[in-house]
């Protein structure tokens, strides 16, 4: 291994080393007790309290004497168990979802550059889209991965861009990245994705991401309307039924518990 190798392992070593501390001694720590526990020199230390600090997953207590864990990885945790969580919680809110708006519906999840169809719930019309578990699409050709990466971070979207090529499913998906970013944004503004037989021929998709309490995208929530159906009054029904599955899911998420951001007295 080179030099440079060993280094970049070291200082990872010294990351994960350091979370570790600070969860378990759950309280502050002083900038001496870290590096002696750690074994860690105090020049090195400063500078990887610094970034650390800058990304948010640690912080300088309040008395100012010493660090603790940051709200950024606090979120991090929780979303990663939301998103554990989310197939399990949604299973009513889905059949409530479907009950109102007469149309298959379903909870994507981000796998990659795509979005997985991790719960589904059969619309009772004789013409539905069947959305099975485990279905995958591309991010950029459906309602529900269009909800999910107009939500993510900036740097993720700049990253996905950078590496996307977009291919057509059918006539209507969207090829461009400048397209695909008015799409993104008007879902930041309205708080719906649409997919107009993007991915399925006939099938028009209607999505809006999942929320948890710190504001995490963790998910999206996606109805399946045949063009046949899709009017001015299916689309605010759908909009409407949507927006309250999406509350109540984030509800289910974190049922009683103050969102990281509160938590701070």
């Amino acid at each position: 291994m080179s030099d440079s190798a060993q280094s970049a392992v070291k200082s990872a070593d010294r990351v994960l080393d350091l979370f570790e501390l600070l969860a378990r001694s759950g309280r502050e720590m002083s900038h001496s007790e870290i590096a002696d526990v750690l074994k860690i020199p105090k020049s090195s230390l400063s500078s990887l309290l610094k970034n650390l600090i800058g990304r948010g997953y640690v912080e300088v207590s309040p008395s100012g004497r010493g660090y603790r864990i940051g709200d950024a990885l606090l979120a991090l945790s929780q979303s990663a168990g939301h998103v554990r969580d989310l197939a399990e919680l949604s299973k009513e809110i889905l059949t409530v979802l479907t009950r109102e708006t007469g149309e298959s519906s379903a909870v994507n999840q981000l796998k990659g550059d795509t979005t997985e169809v991790v719960a589904t719930v059969l619309g009772p019309a004789r013409l539905v889209t069947h959305m099975r578990l485990g279905d995958l699409a591309p991010l950029y050709a459906t309602s529900g991965g269009k909800a999910i990466l107009a939500h993510m971070p900036d740097s993720f979207r700049e990253e996905y861009f950078g590496r996307v090529k977009f291919e057509p499913a059918t006539p209507a998906t969207v090829t461009s990245a400048k397209a695909l970013r008015a799409e993104l944004d008007a879902c930041r503004t309205t708080g719906f994705a649409y997919a107009h037989e993007e991915w399925t021929p006939g099938i028009i998709g209607v999505g809006t991401a999942v929320l948890d309490r710190a504001r995490v995208c963790v998910g999206a929530l996606t109805v399946a309307i045949p063009a046949s159906r899709f009017d001015d009054a299916m689309q605010l029904k759908a909009e409407l039924a949507l927006r309250r599955a999406s509350d109540a899911l984030t509800r289910q998420l974190s049922p009683g518990r103050p969102s990281v951001k509160s938590r701070r007295v």
